[in-house]
């Protein structure tokens, strides 16, 4: 039975020799590939070509970032000239309503100007008509003394007295009472009329003024509106680059943003494959140390059972 015992040893002893064997081998063939990949060109290259990648990736995000600032700058620099633009539109449209104001004003004296002149040109007619009436009075009243003269002449002639030197005293004085009435409406009519022609010429000269006013009003207010015009197709294609700079900036912190999830997706990888491979290390290094404690455990036993067979021999 201690043959038996013995022989069962020894083969099992012999197997886990050759296990043990087998995984020093295996050991050593994987500390020569864990070698060899840390010293051999290719790990160095691939490490190097994973640092290059890394590298341009982070120079890529930073040049990102500096596209970023100089959009964002771009940005604060358009939103200023929009408000630049949008405070000078304020400014030309309060010109553009003082502009206003000022024609309707124009507009206004334009037509009390007009007013005026209807005026004059009818107090000029109501004074037309009263010159005629006064003319036809005078020419009446003339009449009447002429009829009246020649009454008291003929009255004169009944009377056949001596010849003396007849000077009709009253109708002369009543002809010259009556020619400086005359004169002296015909002065206050020529004054009326004189004041009505200057009134009528500065009317005519405030007209034109105010039409003048009107057409330069006018041309302002269209340069004003051409100016609006451009200041609004400028703002729209601002407002349009900078829609556009922000979605090809969007699109390119996506890719970036993309980039970089998959780099940490491979990293994570590489470190997923490291553990493992540390993992299967620290496993073989546990089963060399327990191999190794068996195998001594089995020489222990078998240089006891060598001793204790020896002994019955001395």
């Amino acid at each position: 039975e201690e043959s038996l015992q013995m022989w069962d040893l020894n083969k099992r002893l012999e197997a886990y020799l050759a296990r043990v064997k087998f995984l020093e081998e295996e050991n050593e063939v994987l500390r020569a590939e864990i070698q060899s990949a840390k010293g051999s060109p290719a790990g160095d290259s691939w490490r190097m070509k994973y640092e290059e990648e890394l590298r341009a990736l982070r120079d890529a995000l930073d040049h990102a970032f500096r596209e970023k600032c100089t959009a964002e700058l771009a940005r604060d620099n358009l939103y200023e000239e929009i408000q630049q633009v949008k405070s000078r539109c304020q400014k030309e449209q309060a010109a553009r309503e003082e502009a206003k104001k000022l024609l309707s004003l124009s507009r206004k004296e334009l037509e009390e100007e007009r007013r005026a002149q209807i005026w004059l040109k009818e107090r000029a007619v109501q004074l037309e008509k009263e010159v005629e009436t006064l003319l036809e009075v005078h020419e009446e009243e003339k009449a009447g003394l002429d009829q009246e003269i020649a009454s008291f002449s003929q009255s004169l002639e009944s009377f056949r007295c001596a010849t003396v030197a007849f000077q009709p005293v009253e109708v002369e004085d009543y002809s010259k009472r009556l020619s400086e009435i005359w004169k002296g409406a015909v002065e206050t009519y020529k004054t009326e009329v004189s004041q009505l022609e200057g009134s009528l010429c500065q009317a005519k000269e405030n007209l034109w003024k105010a039409v003048e006013d009107n057409h330069q009003s006018q041309l302002q207010l269209q340069h004003l509106e051409k100016d609006l015009a451009g200041l609004k197709a400028r703002k729209e294609m601002l407002e349009e680059s900078l829609a556009q700079q922000w979605q090809e900036q969007r699109g390119e912190a996506e890719k970036f943003q993309l980039a970089m999830e998959a780099l940490e997706q491979e990293q994570q990888s590489l470190r997923v494959q490291i553990a493992r491979v540390l993992e299967d290390r620290q496993q073989l290094m546990h089963l060399k140390m327990s191999l190794s404690l068996e195998v001594a455990t089995y020489r222990t036993l078998l240089e006891a059972e060598s001793t204790r067979l020896q002994m019955p021999a001395g």
